[in-house]
């Protein structure tokens, strides 16, 4: 069965670029001119065959609540919870077949079913010592299989959370930054959903960068004085699109509570191995080769549109490039896999969509390396991108690094860089490293990947 579905897998994204010279409208990659990454219209609910999945979904937010609350409130609901779940292991392993010629369906049935996954494990009370999870084979059979026809890995991701859980608010006008709500929240917080606002808008103020991105590769070239022109204007509309994210994540100071945020939205998140290499993991009930799948669990680093940006900036994540200053001890201890390895809990087609900017037979920088006039607005926009990179920092600082260490007091004010060496140190000499809802240790890749932003400038 495996075979036939790794079969399927390509013959649904066949390799579309056998060299670096092909032209491609951002359409074939399922990149929209309006919403970018996320879709025009809301996924339609699933066919009647599939109503126990989707009855299942709405059920779970009235009877689930977290194993590990003990409240009075999550007690009351524990014997739901048992019968939730108990329904879920007698469920029969109903075939994706009829879906796979429809994309959206496809991503409706990875949405629920990763959805059902993260509810299912962690509403279950911890064990000690922890043991695996045994995910049912009606849920883990038929995610795999869906997973594999998107070329997407089967559990939560930032596309189920954010990209296919936005509709609009008023449906008579299409989803935009003002016209947003979400379909489903884990934990049933203000603080979760309002997460997926912030992360929702900034992936749609970055869709004029996708259409510049789009422009530029399709300029019959870049050595001619309106060509070089319009390169500068769109650079500083690539910074003013920055400067807009880092104004949105910023905002979130004021509608998410960092306690909150720590303690009863990331849990639901955490994939397989959440708590670090020592993690008890899920097993897939029905599904072969469990400990080769990818079940970390959604992170902001799986955003497409920032990957995107990333590569049209030609930021070196990996270090494998010379650019001054050379990069730190510190940065180099950091998970330099990390932005690679996340590209896989994307949809296929916007991972190839990335792939086709990697090649692209004329890199912006250089480009900007040989037009003097070009530096100005290319360095002001790696600026601002680094810039937006600190503000992540502080953000990580306030709102999981600080929490990690107290759930008693929340800091009133968040130093970013003493407060991130003293947590460096700390973990060093006491404990585990913080570590992000992958399981990947926070502090350093964060300051890897703003130093990385820093060295991009073109001197």
């Amino acid at each position: 069965m495996a075979l036939s579905y790794i079969t399927k897998v390509a013959s649904y994204y066949p390799r579309r670029f056998p060299g670096a010279t092909a032209v491609e409208s951002q359409e074939t990659f399922d990149v929209s001119d309006i919403t970018g990454f996320l879709p025009e219209q809301p996924l339609r609910r699933l066919p009647q065959a599939y109503d126990i999945w989707e009855a299942a979904l709405v059920e779970a937010q009235s009877v689930l609540r977290l194993g590990a609350d003990n409240s009075n409130v999550a007690l009351a609901k524990r014997q739901e919870g048992v019968h939730w779940r108990g329904a879920i292991r007698e469920w029969p392993v109903l075939s994706v077949e009829d879906l796979r010629d429809d994309i959206r369906q496809l991503q409706r049935a990875h949405y629920v079913l990763a959805f059902l996954v993260h509810w299912f494990v962690h509403s279950i009370p911890p064990t000690e010592p922890p043991s695996p999870v045994q995910v049912p084979r009606g849920l883990a059979v038929p995610l795999v299989a869906v997973s594999r026809l998107l070329g997407i890995a089967p559990v939560l991701t930032f596309a189920d959370v954010v990209m296919w859980n936005a509709q609009p608010e008023d449906p008579d006008y299409p989803i935009s930054v003002d016209n947003l709500r979400f379909e489903h929240v884990l934990s049933g917080t203000e603080d979760e959903y309002n997460f997926y606002l912030m992360s929702a808008r900034a992936e749609l103020q970055l869709v004029e960068t996708l259409r510049i991105i789009e422009s530029y590769h399709n300029l019959p070239n870049t050595t001619d004085l309106a060509s070089i022109t319009k390169i500068g204007r769109d650079l500083a509309r690539i910074t003013t699109a920055i400067h807009d994210i880092t104004a949105t994540l910023e905002s979130s100071r004021s509608t998410i509570d960092p306690h909150g945020f720590y303690f009863n939205v990331r849990p639901w998140w955490k994939g397989s191995d959440g708590d670090g290499p020592d993690s008890p993991g899920w097993i897939y009930e029905g599904v072969s080769g469990t400990d080769h799948i990818d079940l970390s669990g959604p992170s902001a680093g799986q955003s497409s549109a920032m990957h995107a940006l990333d590569i049209f900036l030609d930021v070196d994540h990996k270090l494998v490039k010379r650019r001054s200053p050379a990069p730190s001890g510190e940065n180099k201890k950091a998970d330099l896999g990390f932005m690679e390895r996340m590209r896989r809990y994307m949809p296929g087609k916007h991972r190839e969509y990335l792939e086709y900017l990697t090649r692209t037979p004329r890199p912006l920088r250089e480009v900007v390396r040989q037009n003097q006039v070009l530096r100005d607005p290319y360095n002001t926009a790696v600026r601002s991108l680094k810039a937006f990179r600190d503000v992540h920092i502080r953000i990580a600082c306030l709102y999981i690094v600080s929490m990690s260490k107290s759930q008693a007091q929340i800091p009133s004010q968040c130093p970013a860089s003493a407060m991130l060496n003293k947590a460096m140190n700390d973990a060093d000499r006491h404990r585990a490293p913080v570590r992000g809802t992958g399981g990947t240790a926070l502090v350093p890749l964060l300051k890897a990947g703003r130093d990385a932003t820093a060295r991009t400038l073109v001197q």
